[in-house]
């Protein structure tokens, strides 16, 4: 892994170890980067009610915009491994919501190559703010 992710990577092991998910027990977290340096964690959320459960990576995006951050330059998500963990259809969306940056993929141990791609490469045919104009 890129030195340069080393503290996201630390940030979002620290924020898996909150997740809450009594029925999966599959527990992923994130670390957000905002264009100002901040850093917004999010753990996922599981809820008896499926459905109403929460990624990580949204949690640390819809954090992050709470606080009023916008731009955002790094995403880093950990997942128990073995394998780098790839956000959902839902997560992709929301990132594509907030522009073009950059995801980094990891399981926790850190043993497996990262998997490093832009949100437009995740989700290529994207519905974005510009496919509202002249609605």
């Amino acid at each position: 892994m890129d030195t340069k992710d080393q503290h996201l990577f630390e940030a979002a092991v620290k924020a898996q170890g909150h997740a809450y998910a009594p029925y999966s027990g599959f527990r992923v977290g994130a670390a957000l980067l905002c264009e100002d340096g901040t850093v917004v964690t999010g753990a996922n959320v599981e809820n008896a009610s499926y459905p109403l459960g929460c990624c990580a990576e949204r949690t640390a995006i819809y954090a992050a915009a709470a606080m009023g951050h916008r731009r955002f330059s790094r995403l880093v998500i950990v997942g128990p491994g073995p394998e780098p963990i790839s956000p959902c259809g839902g997560c992709r969306q929301v990132m594509a919501e907030f522009g073009d940056f950059t995801v980094v993929m990891t399981e926790t141990q850190g043993q497996a190559q990262a998997r490093v791609m832009q949100v437009s490469e995740l989700l290529p045919a994207r519905f974005t703010k510009e496919d509202l104009d002249g609605v």
